[in-house]
């Protein structure tokens, strides 16, 4: 069977060969992300033109590095140990020296209080803010450790006065319209106007790229619902959300948010440690396993690999082994959800569902749709059924975004004379392709009156009733 659960794969400029690539793509990846906090725009552009090398269908995905703050550049680490104090001081492009610690935010000190968090590198080393002047905050140590440059900083439960793009950001935002990217993956969205701030520019490119929305903070986890009113999708990047909330309310909230994007049919992505230990060992471990299961068994549209691929020394070995965990757990368990009707076209969203209950109570082999927007094969994946969903689309752009969706497969089709000609044409391949038996049952999701007016109809026949038609 065909796995359902997609797979998106960091590449790093240093290692982004089209061959790399390719084996990566053999292994099972189908979007390839650009993480553009350690990346140059010359850096980024030799990424994407070897994936364009490799293939067409996959989506190309550029991360921004959103309202953080880091760490300065330093000289040298600075080695701490429990009950040391040290001073922070908000100066970007100064240097960390000795004891004082230089972040990224001229402010931090005016907006950080007495008595505050303060996490550094994912919570590897915590201070507690013990006083203040106006120039340096003085932090008790409360662990050993090393504080090292550029690493990140939250202060749990406290609001910082960030913009929401920084002047790297707008260029990166900027470039990945003029090169045509799928996807913009925001950083450290707060609320719907962070969104609004990267479709602003988007706007002015008169481009097309989607959003996606980061999750790693407790205001964007409070303010899911408008941010997902606005982006195209989510992910839920665990890493920072874990330094900013309690870990244990981390599986909860991630199952929350995946129900809550599947409900309105915007595609999820489960990211951070998914395999970390692969970065340095040829196997994960059982702790990893699960986590990786338990994203599947939640339906994520989408599983994100980091280190693991981008300086890891086992970067395919990585990739197949979280296909073969969510192949696993695809096969041997039933993923049909019930999930409401949100679409504003009702028919569209009534023969989706049908077309999914239809496929489970007949034991079809494959559903197949066409589409121009995506819409409707969006609205097929959400109710996460069996049958694999061909999507015939008749933009390539939108056939390289369903990249992200479960259980999606698309196919770019030129339009024809009419869409039901390009259609027809489409399935004939697709029957000859597939290699389906003659008795295999097929539902067809389609439109009778131009792809603009969306789906009307649903047939259901055999594979050979379908390839009679194509003679």
């Amino acid at each position: 069977m065909l796995r359902k659960t997609k797979i998106i794969a960091t590449v790093s400029s240093l290692n982004c060969s089209s061959k790399f690539i390719a084996r990566l793509y053999n292994a099972g990846i189908n979007v390839v992300r650009l993480n553009t906090a350690h990346m140059t725009h010359d850096d980024a552009l030799k990424v994407i033109e070897n994936t364009r090398q490799v293939s067409d269908k996959i989506g190309i995905l550029l991360d921004t590095k959103g309202p953080e703050i880091r760490t300065c550049d330093n000289n040298e680490p600075l080695s701490v140990k429990y009950g040391d104090t040290i001073r922070i001081k908000g100066a970007p492009g100064e240097k960390s020296k000795g004891k004082v610690i230089c972040v990224s935010y001229k402010d931090f000190v005016k907006d950080v209080p007495v008595g505050s968090s303060i996490m550094i590198d994912d919570g590897t080393i915590a201070l507690a803010v013990m006083d203040k002047d106006d120039k340096y905050l003085m932090c008790h140590v409360e662990n050993d450790g090393v504080i090292n440059s550029r690493k990140s900083i939250n202060i749990p439960s406290v609001h910082v006065k960030l913009p929401a793009l920084s002047k790297k950001d707008i260029g990166f935002i900027e470039f990945a319209a003029d090169n045509d990217l799928d996807f913009i993956a925001h950083s450290f969205v707060r609320n719907k106007d962070d969104v609004l701030a990267v479709q602003k520019i988007l706007n002015k490119k008169k481009s097309f790229i989607k959003i996606i929305a980061k999750i790693e903070n407790s205001r964007g986890v409070e303010n899911l619902s408008e941010i997902l009113d606005h982006a195209y999708g989510v992910m839920i990047a665990r890493g920072d959300l874990a330094v900013e909330i309690p870990t244990e309310q981390i599986p909860l909230i991630q199952k929350q948010i995946i129900r809550t994007c599947i409900e309105k049919r915007k595609p999820v992505i489960v990211a951070t440690q998914m395999l970390h230990s692969m970065i340095q060992s040829p196997r994960p471990t059982r702790a990893e396993v699960s986590d990786v299961a338990n994203a599947c068994l939640d339906h994520a549209d989408a599983l994100m690999l980091s280190g693991e691929t981008a300086s890891g020394k086992y970067p395919e070995v990585a990739v197949r082994t979280m296909a073969k965990i969510a192949q696993e757990v695809e096969d041997k368990t039933s993923s049909y959800m019930n999930v409401p009707y949100t679409l504003e076209n009702k028919i569209t969203a009534y023969l989706a569902k049908s077309a999914v209950k239809a496929s489970l109570r007949l034991n079809t082999k494959a559903i197949v749709a066409d589409s121009l927007t995506g819409e409707s094969i969006r609205a097929l994946a959400a109710y996460r059924g069996d049958n694999p969903i061909y999507g015939q689309i008749y933009d390539q752009r939108v056939m390289r975004q369903l990249s992200l969706s479960f259980g999606v497969f698309a196919e770019y089709i030129p339009m024809d004379i009419t869409s039901q000609d390009s259609l027809n044409k489409s399935i004939c391949l697709l029957l000859n392709d597939k290699q389906f038996k003659e008795d295999d049952l097929i539902i067809v999701l389609a439109g009778s009156f131009g792809i603009n007016q969306g789906t009307s109809y649903i047939e259901i026949s055999t594979a050979d009733n379908f390839k009679k038609k194509c003679i």
